[in-house]
């Protein structure tokens, strides 16, 4: 089967939550330590096999541009200065993948609108990851790995799933289970948006992750409105999934969604937690600080 190398990064959001540190920087650069929350999604992509990243954005976005454009006048400063690691680790960002950038436009707007807009960059017959840029999971396999892994075992489109608690179904589109292909690998009927406790088909709730092979494109160019007169992602899914094969994958790892404050400042602890440098120290620091 044809094997995925492109993914598109949706990262036109305006971030108000973050405002008013949004104002001038975009939210998908939150930093994680010393890397940007985008940084570790193209990252893990790439590890899937991803060589070409395209970057639906806004018109305050110009920061995640200059972040993978490469900088001779500060790679040889550092240079100069005997700083070549930092000089090398700014070069390897810049060129660990081809870099297009697509500007967000058109009407109606939702989640798949960022899809549409790099349209014409996905070739007719590949299948093709989707990412939103202020989630990814923390795992040992690469997640993206995991989706086209599942991909290869399936030929169809994987969506990344998750287990909540029912209480929180209300937050979530959850996933209808068909079919249990194996442990952590399921065929989906399709999925219900924010349903409740009382109404959720199961507790595996969809995330930000997806690998779609090519025959999504005959839903998502319907441009059908939907809830809250946006054409959103689900939708086409729901269609697909009716009308074919779709599958959802129960990803190994913590999940992280930096578009919320706390749940960010979980995501920094967390990272920093796991690092060799930081997670002795910090770790004492969190025990001397909550007791």
């Amino acid at each position: 089967m044809k094997q995925p190398t492109k993914a598109i990064i949706c990262a036109a959001g305006l971030g108000t939550r973050f405002l008013p540190w949004t104002k001038a920087m975009p939210k998908e650069m939150l930093p994680l330590i010393d890397r940007p929350v985008i940084q570790v999604i193209v990252e893990q992509a790439v590890a899937a096999g991803v060589t070409e990243i395209i970057i639906v954005t806004g018109s305050t976005k110009r920061a995640i541009e200059d972040h993978f454009d490469r900088s001779d006048q500060l790679e040889g400063e550092l240079r100069e200065n005997g700083k070549d690691d930092k000089a090398d680790e700014i070069k390897r960002v810049a060129e660990i993948a081809n870099f297009v950038y697509v500007r967000q436009k058109g009407f109606p707007k939702g989640n798949a609108r960022p899809i549409l807009n790099a349209r014409h960059l996905i070739n007719d017959d590949e299948p093709f990851f989707v990412f939103f840029a202020d989630d990814f999971f923390r795992s040992d396999k690469p997640w993206p790995l995991q989706l086209k892994e599942a991909y290869n075992e399936t030929g169809k489109s994987v969506i990344s799933l998750i287990e909540v608690e029912t209480k929180d179904a209300d937050k979530y589109g959850m996933a209808s289970l068909a079919d249990e292909k194996s442990d952590r690998l399921f065929q989906l009927s399709g999925l219900v948006e924010k349903p409740g406790a009382a109404n959720t088909p199961s507790n595996f709730a969809s995330v930000g992750s997806y690998l779609l092979t090519p025959e999504i494109w005959r839903y998502l160019e319907k441009e059908e409105v939907g809830v809250g007169g946006e054409i959103g992602l689900a939708d086409s899914i729901n269609e697909l999934a009716k009308d074919g094969e779709i599958y959802g994958l129960f990803i190994e790892g913590v999940r992280h969604d930096t578009g919320d404050q706390l749940k960010y400042i979980e995501a920094v602890i967390d990272m920093a937690l796991e690092s060799e440098e930081y997670g002795a120290e910090l770790t004492e620091f969190l025990k001397q600080r909550l007791s």
